[in-house]
């Protein structure tokens, strides 16, 4: 638990372990589910793939679940995210402006689509390079939020995240991509929460 009040709870998502439960009785076990054995009101706010890590939001009630769902639809929650990719980028800051859509032949794959993509940004910021395994340290901020946005745009610009095996990743434990701050106002106290939570990798 990194934060927790009457109102609303962060929790940081192990990587491999869903969101909220799938289909078929050996994908019941999920964050979602656990949270509530602890608090039977906590529902989710928003999504990180299963193979991601990092902080999730949950309110602890509909009303607040909404609250916070308006929050990030007006994008007034800042989010930020780490990844480890492969090679060197090329300038130490920049943004990724390219529409995604689904590649409907390779579900759940997404893709980089020109005619009927919808648009997509992220901002990047290069943290640390090694030069030993040829990869970077990258902080990426997602302006919009679009499914895998941020594993097809770093594929899209030759700097695949290791460990995604969906997008040609390089082999890795664990796909190298962590939810690793959230900042916005609370919707009820109005004190600014600025979340951290440094990833494992």
């Amino acid at each position: 638990m990194v934060f927790q009040d009457q109102h609303l709870l962060v929790v940081n998502k192990p990587a491999g372990l869903l969101a909220v439960p799938g289909r078929g009785e050996d994908k019941k076990d999920c964050l979602s589910t656990r949270v509530q054995t602890e608090f039977p009101n906590a529902l989710i706010v928003h999504r990180l793939d299963m193979a991601t890590s990092g902080l999730l939001i949950f309110a602890r009630g509909i009303a607040m679940q909404r609250t916070l769902s308006g929050l990030f639809e007006r994008r007034d929650i800042e989010k930020q995210y780490v990844a480890l990719v492969t090679g060197k980028l090329t300038a130490m800051t920049g943004e990724i402006n390219l529409p995604l859509g689904a590649d409907w032949e390779h579900r759940p794959r997404q893709r980089v689509d020109f005619e009927r993509g919808k648009s997509a940004q992220t901002h990047f910021q290069v943290l640390s390079y090694d030069e030993r395994h040829d990869t970077s340290r990258v902080a990426l901020t997602p302006i919009t939020g679009r499914t895998h946005q941020l594993r097809v745009h770093l594929l899209a610009i030759g700097h695949p995240i290791l460990g995604d095996g969906l997008y040609g990743g390089r082999e890795a434990e664990c796909l190298h991509l962590h939810a690793a701050a959230l900042r916005f106002n609370h919707p009820q106290t109005g004190e600014v929460l600025n979340l951290q939570c440094a990833p494992s990798f």
